[in-house]
């Protein structure tokens, strides 16, 4: 049976180096999950923009080399004065969504922003949110730009804001019910140092709240 195992681990690693090669050297983005945990009695999520739960990541294909840039990088917010939690716990490396891992931000359209300190390729942003319950976020917005404002040179990689209710166009892609699989947004190669993420409440209630955001890139 071992050694069974050990060839099936090295037919794997063959077929993945295969795969990659064909690919010009790239491989697929995976993200890490946290356990699963949920507690509460789960509540029906029915929105008209709602992806089907299950739904596959896109597959993203990344050269050797990319790595989490967002990894213990400086976050700052829209709201200067968080409910609970610190900013910092977004790039802790810490997904899991009990109380103590997350930071809550104000009613309304909030944002958080990564400073990556150097300009990057990003290929694709993990973002978790508070996933112990069964909910999803509104206006899922994820924007990359080297502009610390985001007055300029803005690309919108993500846009769920089916009813443009935020104010920064409408979007087409669809609201996502939160797991501890989070959610894998292809960043098409854009190029950018700082990150933001908006959010406008749930469907459990108002408020905001961010577990941890990975960017998957190369510094340019």
């Amino acid at each position: 049976m071992k050694s069974k195992l050990i060839s099936l681990i090295a037919i794997g690693a063959v077929s993945i180096s295969a795969f990659a090669a064909h690919h010009g050297g790239k491989k697929p983005l995976a993200l890490e999950f946290p356990p699963p945990f949920l507690i509460g009695t789960p509540v029906q999520v029915n929105l008209p923009h709602l992806e089907t739960p299950g739904t596959p990541p896109p597959v993203i294909m990344a050269p050797e080399g990319v790595s989490n840039l967002a990894g213990g990088k400086e976050v700052s917010s829209s709201d200067d004065f968080p409910i609970i939690g610190g900013l910092d716990y977004v790039t802790d490396g810490d997904k899991e969504s009990e109380e103590g891992y997350f930071v809550e931000l104000a009613p309304g359209t909030q944002w958080i922003q990564i400073d990556l300190e150097n300009s990057a390729t990003i290929y694709g942003v993990g973002i978790w949110h508070f996933h112990t319950q069964k909910r999803a976020y509104h206006d899922v917005i994820v924007q990359i730009s080297d502009d610390e404002s985001f007055e300029s040179g803005v690309k919108t990689v993500f846009n769920s804001d089916h009813d443009n209710s935020s104010g920064f166009g409408k979007g087409d892609d669809k609201a996502y019910l939160e797991t501890n699989e989070g959610k894998l947004v292809d960043a098409k190669e854009s190029k950018g140092r700082y990150v933001r993420i908006y959010g406008a409440g749930n469907t459990s209630n108002e408020m905001n709240h961010f577990v941890e955001v990975e960017v998957f890139g190369v510094a340019n």
